[in-house]
């Protein structure tokens, strides 16, 4: 009697699964607008939009295309040879802020590089980061070039810091790291 329960109960099963799948016809589509788009022409009239123009002015901060200017040394050791020795900051005495610079030298570099440029962040200390020189080290002579470089493109272990700071920013924290060089050097 068991066997022919079971036998029951596995027939029944085959018979739903295969009474169930109809061919002809499509399954069912759930939420199909998320993967059916409509597709709007830009300056048709729709009700998709409070004034009802598909075209719309770009939101409030949004930042233009146009402002975006690229770095024109290459990420080689030649282009870090060539800033080293040519590239020059934009920024005159007027421009500089060393508050500025500090407080972004902070927040991106004294965890590694420490508060003073000694190489004694808080990661060298607990031994997370090891070899981080200090900037008046012989054997590191720096330049503002090369400080711009390495920000844009990172260094060894160092990252690039490109897409955290704008340029204006980086050209602030190459004026701070070379005061912090100068105090150093004292």
């Amino acid at each position: 009697m068991k066997i022919v329960t079971k036998y029951i109960v596995v027939l029944v099963i085959l018979v739903g699964f295969t009474s169930c799948q109809k061919n002809s016809r499509p399954n069912y589509q759930y939420m199909p607008n998320m993967y059916e788009s409509v597709g709007y022409e830009a300056y048709q009239e729709s009700d998709a939009f409070g004034n009802g123009v598909e075209a719309q002015l770009p939101a409030e901060g949004s930042i233009p295309r146009g402002d975006f200017m690229p770095f024109e040394i290459e990420n080689t050791n030649d282009g870090y040879a060539f800033a080293k020795s040519n590239l020059q900051s934009p920024l005159d005495s007027l421009q500089v802020n060393y508050e500025e610079g500090k407080v972004l030298y902070d927040i991106y570099c004294g965890i590694c590089h420490g508060t003073k440029g000694d190489g004694k962040g808080k990661l060298v200390q607990r031994e997370k980061i090891l070899g981080v020189p200090a900037y008046s080290d012989a054997g590191r002579a720096i330049t503002t070039g090369s400080i711009y470089h390495v920000i844009y493109y990172g260094k060894n272990t160092m990252g690039s810091y490109a897409n955290q700071l704008n340029e204006n920013e980086r050209w602030q924290v190459v004026a701070y790291v070379e005061k912090l060089k100068a105090d150093l050097e004292k």
